[in-house]
């Protein structure tokens, strides 16, 4: 009877499991495939109006204009996508996709370690390829991204990742490329439930607390440096910072505290930063161009801080930073970032309202970011020789009334828009018109 009940339970998990399991990963590509006449979005600011573009092995063969270009397509799979348009796929900066399934089970987070710095916390070995949050970005785009840590002074180690894979080993695109940091407040708000005045005002262990990042980053160094008589992973996990192999992120946002994260940087031989967050990044937009400083921008649908900013505050700062020459890239943090990474694309067509070109607003998700994740030689443009990353949208993929997907291919892997999401719609579209 024992036996009996542990196989009843066995079965159970077993069938929750699987009511749960991510979609099989897309075969790998075996035929040529040609896309004939969609207007084609480089991702590098050129367009070609009717285009032809030719994947092979995963790989892009051919880009161009279908007019002047002439090729025999006997053999090869061809999707007719007149009047539609092509894309490289969109990559989401400073995400958290795979991390975290359900808030409220703690058992399916793993967003942060224990501890104040932790350079060695690697987060691609906690990604969940089988998530379902990460299989609905598929259907608006989005393609790869950014797997980050939070929680801590240094909070971890992020990798890149592309969404369809059986594992995390499957969904590498770049592993430990990136130190992450959460740089000190120069200001905080009182405790008003202490009866203390709720407005801003000056962070008193600001400095003690930047002291600590520096004497932590010289510890490194020096460790670095010397014999190495026992090993320290947190310190062997900071020597990239200094050799050029990892990217430093800094989340701050106020002037004074980009500013001084910046000269840390610089004053600690750090070659690769980029300010996460920004928020007023505008404001000094020519001390970062200066400083060769890229942006990992906030998300664009949030609300101004201060009370004396515009309105639209948020919408506009793409457009300074852009127009001063920063390399600049979209990112999705703040409350519920993991679904809003859906919504990239929305964000970067509202920076077209504010001033922006088309083109201009998806080289933020697109080529910029793939350059400062490291990962342009393969993907965020649409060029012979790059990764077969790509989709297909019914209309401007920027609009969130036209971001309609017909195909999408990560590394020429033929990839499905189902998702659980869509699963239910259709489900509640029958019951719907049936009640009509």
């Amino acid at each position: 009877m024992k036996t009996l009940n542990k196989i009843n339970i066995v079965l159970i998990l077993l069938c929750i499991t699987l009511s749960y399991a991510q979609q099989t990963p897309a075969p790998e590509q075996s035929k040529t495939i040609a896309i004939v006449g969609a207007t084609a979005h480089i991702g590098n600011g050129n367009v070609i109006e009717n285009s032809i573009i030719i994947m092979e092995n995963g790989k892009l063969k051919m880009v161009a204009d279908a007019i002047t270009s002439k090729t025999d397509m006997n053999g090869m799979e061809v999707i007719d996508a007149k009047g539609k348009h092509v894309y490289p796929g969109f990559i989401v900066a400073n995400g958290t996709l795979g991390l975290v399934e359900v808030d409220a089970v703690k058992a399916s987070n793993d967003l942060s370690e224990m501890g104040t710095f932790n350079p060695h916390i690697r987060s691609i070995i906690a990604y969940n390829a089988e998530s379902k949050i990460v299989e609905s970005m598929r259907p608006n785009g989005v393609l790869l991204g950014q797997v980050v840590p939070r929680g801590g002074r240094i909070t971890g180690t992020s990798s890149v990742v592309q969404y369809d894979a059986w594992n995390w080993e499957d969904a590498a695109v770049k592993m430990d490329n990136g130190i992450h940091i959460n740089w000190p407040s120069s200001f905080s708000r009182g405790r008003w439930w202490l009866g203390e005045d709720p407005g801003l005002k000056p962070n008193k262990n600001y400095a003690k607390q930047v002291k600590e990042l520096e004497d932590y980053f010289n510890e490194s160094k020096a460790y670095n440096m010397g014999g190495k008589e026992e090993l320290h992973l947190p310190f062997e996990a900071l020597v990239g910072l200094f050799d050029g192999s990892k990217h430093l992120y800094i989340n701050v946002d106020d002037e004074k505290g980009i500013t001084d994260a910046v000269n840390f940087a610089k004053a600690q031989g750090v070659p690769n930063i980029t300010i996460v967050g920004g928020y007023q990044a505008g404001n000094i937009a020519n001390f970062l161009k200066q400083n060769n400083v890229s942006v990992f921008l906030q998300r664009v649908h949030t609300r101004p801080e201060l009370e004396d900013d515009d309105y639209d505050y948020t919408f506009k700062q793409a457009k300074k930073l852009v127009d001063a020459g920063v390399l600049v890239a979209l990112e999705p943090s703040g409350q519920m970032e993991r679904m809003n990474s859906r919504n990239l694309p929305f964000y970067a067509g509202t920076t077209v309202a504010y001033g922006l070109t088309k083109e201009e607003a998806l080289q933020l998700i697109t080529h910029n970011a793939a350059k400062i994740i490291g990962i342009d030689n393969m993907y965020g443009t649409l060029e012979v020789g790059k990764s077969a990353t790509l989709f297909i949208s019914e209309g401007d993929a920027l609009d969130m009334r036209t971001n309609q997907l017909s195909y999408a291919f990560i590394d020429g892997r033929n990839l499905s828009l189902e998702t659980h999401q869509t699963e239910l719609w259709k489900r509640y579209s029958e019951k719907y018109n049936q009640q009509d």
